[in-house]
């Protein structure tokens, strides 16, 4: 016999409640709790008979479980294969988010069209009718003739669709507008796309099909729905971009069949998105060359080097709290590096306005980008212009220490590949590395022998 009850449930995070409370005491959301009415089975737990007990499967030792390979699919873009970590993996599940007007829908309409020339594909739409759909694939250039398309929202009846056409790869835009006609809550709400996510997860384990959905974003830029809606996927991808710029860039951050350090970037035209083939020499094309504050930075993204420009802008304020304000690096990390040169090289900056900014919309997160921002808020305090052949690899540390960093010589490739002739790195890293024609590299101890080669 099936019992029911009412239980209030927050619409940010999920979390249940007998009673209604005004802040939610999971998340902290405040007026997101709204009933439900929950029916609940009284059934007892049972026993396994004798044919279910032979087929259940059993423990075994790791050692004798066989690898299996893992069949991926190429989608003829290298950038987005490069985020998927080699290709789409057979019954994949793909979450991808980002702003509205960013270009989800476009990159997978365009990765539906490529893999419908040799696969069975599905692309189903919430959010836009067929005619709009097919106004929005003419635009682009690959044929859209063996597409499947289907506008529904009700799950039922896209479970029916697979099941008629069993595709090998099925698209949904977006699981907020989908909804499970056995739940009365609204699409979108946290019981609805936990639900309609678990149903889809099982579709794509079960028949092994390749499944991407669309999910869209809170204000704070998180997917909107259940955090649990990320750990039942097998890869999250977040799309990220200025609407008011051309350039796209594709992050991994979480991906079970691949690295999450890996990074994909594109350019938004009126044909589609267009994968950037080299990155460096896009970020450096507008740089000026014979100004104060400039320097550039080998980085690292997962196992791409590319080489991006740090700006500073340092200058005397009258008030008693200088600014400090960062765009594309941690701002605590500027407040860091700018008391590491304070104090060993004598910059005294109390009452100067500081500023840093990486060009091209790049958020840099890892340590070897510390010499070049240092070095660039040097310049600007000065007035003096960093050569525009020099590039700067290095962590520093609170003594002033330049301390060794990884994938050296892949920076210093893509460097010479760009015609940079000077290059100074961590003098640890010195030793062992293989360094390419038509570059010097100096190794740098200490901060102020990196602030001393600049200077020559």
């Amino acid at each position: 016999m099936a019992k029911s009850k009412n239980v209030f449930e927050c619409m940010s995070c999920g979390y249940e409640s007998p009673k209604w409370m005004g802040k939610c005491p999971n998340c902290g959301s405040w007026n997101q709790m709204e009933e439900k009415l929950v029916h609940k089975e009284t059934t007892g737990r049972g026993t396994l008979g004798k044919k279910e007990q032979e087929e259940r499967s059993r423990s075994r030792k790791l050692e004798r479980v066989k690898q299996a390979h893992t069949p991926r699919t190429y989608t003829q873009s290298g950038e987005f294969d490069r985020v998927l970590g080699g290709g789409i993996v057979d019954g994949s599940l793909i979450l991808i988010g980002g702003d509205p007007g960013i270009g989800k829908s476009t990159i997978l309409l365009q990765t539906a069209l490529t893999l419908s020339e040799k696969h069975e594909v599905l692309y189903v739409s919430g959010e836009e009718s067929l005619e709009q759909i097919k106004l929005r694939a003419d635009r682009l250039t690959e044929s859209s003739e063996r597409l499947n398309v289907y506008s529904e929202t009700n799950l039922f009846y896209i479970h029916d669709e697979v099941k008629k056409l069993n595709p090998d790869f099925l698209i949904i835009d977006s699981i907020q507008t989908i909804f499970h006609p056995d739940i009365t809550s609204a699409p979108g709400s946290v019981s609805q796309v936990r639900e309609c996510t678990q149903s889809l997860m099982n579709i794509a384990k079960g028949n092994n099909i390749a499944t991407f959905i669309v999910g869209h974003v809170t204000k704070e830029g998180q997917i909107a729905g259940p955090r649990l809606l990320e750990h039942m996927v097998d890869t999250v991808l977040y799309f990220e971009g200025d609407q008011h710029h051309t350039f796209r860039i594709l992050r991994a951050v979480k991906n079970r069949f691949g690295s999450t350090n890996e990074m994909g970037i594109f350019e938004m035209k009126n044909e589609g998105l267009k994968e950037v083939l080299n990155p460096s020499e896009i970020f450096l094309e507008e740089r000026s060359k014979n100004a104060p504050g400039s320097a550039i930075v080998a980085t690292m993204e997962g196992t791409r080097a590319m080489l991006v420009e740090v700006q500073a802008l340092v200058t005397p304020t009258h008030f008693h709290n200088p600014r400090r304000m960062a765009t594309g690096i941690d701002q605590n990390r500027l407040s860091l590096l700018m008391a590491v040169l304070e104090k060993n090289e004598g910059y005294l900056m109390q009452q100067h306005d500081a500023y840093i900014k990486v060009a091209g919309g790049v958020k840099l997160d890892e340590p070897a980008v510390d010499l070049s921002v240092i070095i660039s808020i040097a310049s600007s305090f000065k007035g003096t212009v960093v050569r525009g052949e020099d590039c700067f690899i290095g962590e520093v540390g609170l003594t002033g220490e330049v301390r060794r960093v990884t994938k050296i010589e892949q920076r210093l490739q893509e460097a010479a590949k760009l015609g940079f002739k000077r290059a100074v790195i961590p003098s640890s890293n010195m030793k062992g590395t293989k360094i390419p024609e038509g570059i010097n590299v100096f190794g740098a101890r200490t901060l102020g022998d990196a602030l001393k080669y600049v200077d020559n």
